[in-house]
Parts: C-alpha cells; sequence; structure tokens
C-alpha cells in the first residue's frame, strides 16, 4: 500500500481577527517571506485557504503571503444563513483588504483567488489590487453558456443539500473523498488535507462535521450564479491573469471559463488538470503565478 503525503501547515508569522459586522469574526494569517512582495489568497466554495497548501507553499519563500477564510469557512465560526450571500462577501473582502493595509502596511498587492470566490474581487468596486490572479473562475457571457454555467450550479446546489455531512472520523472522510470524481486527480495527500482543514469535531464529540455547513455552500452556488454575467472583463482596474481548467476535459464541478472572454484577459490553462487544478498541479499552478509577476512593475 502507497503511503500518502503529509501535507504539514507551519504556524502563521503573524494572525489578525477583522470584525466583518457586530457577529462576525474572520481570522487573517501572515505567512511567507514578511519582506516580499504581498499576495493575498482565498479560497473556493465549501474549502479553506489551508488546503491550498500545497499550491501556496511553493510561493513562500519570495513572498509575504496574506491568507484568509471566507466567511463561515476553515478557521471561522458559523454565522447566520441569510449573512452567507455575495454582497455580504464583497463587504468582507473590502473589510479585509482595508485591515491588512493597516495592519501590515501597504504595498502592492496581488490578490489570488480560485471558482466561486473569484468573482467577489472582481465585483468589488474598491480599487485594492495592483493585480489579480483567479483559478478557474465561473465566468460567462449572456447565451449558451450562461444557460450551462446556470444549469450546472443549480444541479450542484440540489446535490450539495442531499450529500453527508457527518463523519465517524477523519480518515473516514478521506476515504470517503476516493470514490468523487472531483478529486481523482489530486496529489498525494490531498483528501486526507481536506479533511484537516473542512472538518471540525461535532458538539457531542461523536463525530466530524463540515465546517461550511451544506446549506451554506448550497446558498452560495445558488446566489453566485445570478452575478457571474455581472463581471465586466472589458473594464478591469487592474492587470489579470486567468488561469482555467483542461477545457478539453469534462467538468466535474461547474463548466470552464468561457472561452469566448479569452481575448480581453491574460488567459492560460492548465493542461490535464480540472476544476481543482491547484491541487492537482499546484507545481504548474505556482509556475504560471511567477511568470505573470515577473510581467508586473510592482515597485
Amino acid at each position: 500500500m502507497t503511503t500518502e503525503a503529509v501535507w504539514e501547515i507551519p504556524e502563521p508569522l503573524s494572525v489578525r481577527e477583522v470584525c466583518l459586522d457586530d457577529r462576525t469574526v474572520t481570522t487573517v494569517r501572515q505567512h511567507g517571506n514578511a519582506s516580499g512582495p504581498r499576495l493575498v489568497l482565498s479560497h473556493g466554495n465549501g474549502f479553506a485557504i489551508d488546503l491550498y497548501f500545497p499550491f501556496w507553499s511553493l510561493l513562500a519563500d519570495d513572498h509575504e503571503l496574506i491568507v484568509y477564510d471566507i466567511r463561515n469557512h476553515g478557521w471561522n465560526s458559523v454565522g447566520e444563513l441569510s449573512d452567507h450571500n455575495v454582497p455580504t462577501l464583497i463587504r468582507d473582502h473590502d473589510l479585509i483588504l482595508d485591515t491588512v493595509d493597516r495592519v501590515y502596511g501597504n504595498k502592492p498587492t496581488v490578490g489570488i483567488y480560485h471558482s466561486l470566490s473569484s468573482i467577489v474581487p472582481l465585483l468589488s468596486s474598491a480599487n485594492l489590487y495592483s493585480a489579480l490572479i483567479l483559478f478557474d473562475p465561473p465566468l460567462c457571457r449572456p447565451g449558451a453558456s450562461q444557460v450551462e454555467l446556470h444549469a450546472a450550479a443549480e444541479k450542484g446546489a440540489a446535490q450539495t443539500r442531499q450529500r453527508g455531512y457527518r463523519f465517524r472520523t477523519r480518515e473516514a472522510f478521506a476515504d470517503f473523498l476516493r470514490y468523487i470524481p472531483a478529486f481523482a486527480r489530486v496529489v498525494p495527500g490531498v483528501r486526507e488535507l481536506v479533511a484537516q482543514t473542512t472538518l471540525r469535531q461535532s458538539a457531542d464529540g461523536e463525530a466530524y462535521e463540515l465546517r461550511c455547513p451544506r446549506e451554506y455552500e448550497a446558498q452560495l452556488m445558488d446566489y453566485t450564479r445570478s452575478f457571474f454575467p455581472l463581471v465586466d472583463l472589458e473594464s478591469l482596474s487592474c492587470p489579470t491573469k486567468i488561469v482555467g481548467a483542461d477545457p478539453t476535459l469534462p467538468y466535474s464541478y461547474l463548466p470552464t471559463f468561457d472561452l469566448s472572454n479569452v481575448m480581453k484577459v491574460d488567459y492560460d490553462f492548465i493542461p490535464e488538470a480540472t476544476h481543482l487544478l491547484q491541487l492537482e498541479r499546484p507545481e504548474e499552478c505556482a509556475a504560471a503565478v511567477r511568470e505573470f509577476l515577473e510581467c508586473l512593475d510592482l515597485d
């Protein structure tokens, strides 16, 4: 039997709590090289930014990494379901970036986001970034691609509401993921890292439950699909790189980046990678980040 890799997330250099409202706090962590160029990273729906450690650890030697979980995910406690929507996440995002500048000092900042979280910085009216790098954002144009994306999101939300959410052990959850097509291509140890970063012990202490409840993940899918067509790639406020999944592969989550938009941004894709490309091809994804950053003047 092959031994899986074990991913151990180091202690942050610094931790700061950001009050998002009277009831909600999110925890921002600083990793990497504090004197290097600043990268701010967050994650896709239902996940946690620590899950992306196989990817962002490859950038830690040369960059200051500011990582955070969106509300109701990861390190954060679970708040009201009614607040779990795109407008609230945009407000959260702006507060977090403002706090980062205030606490860690103002300097050029590059945002790195995946999947549904990519919509948030694109819809923010605040000019907070020197550049953006978006991994497989679910962007579409009105028409056939929008219909396909909406149908896939609606189906995904329905499936999310029906899936299991409570597991006897973390090991049982990691083993369960072996049978999920979306996790078929991940690098060794990622399924165990999913269990470590997206489960917390239940209140009764007898099992483990999803940190982001399934109803919250499904609701965000329902909300966010209405915002996909609102993103105007022709009016981006900063240089933007999109790194997509391999468009020749069948998708296992949402359709990949709408290639009719490809002339509007710096676009590339990772061969043989699906929607979870940072967990499948972390070295190639990190190389794409470095290549784009080398083209920018961030001084």
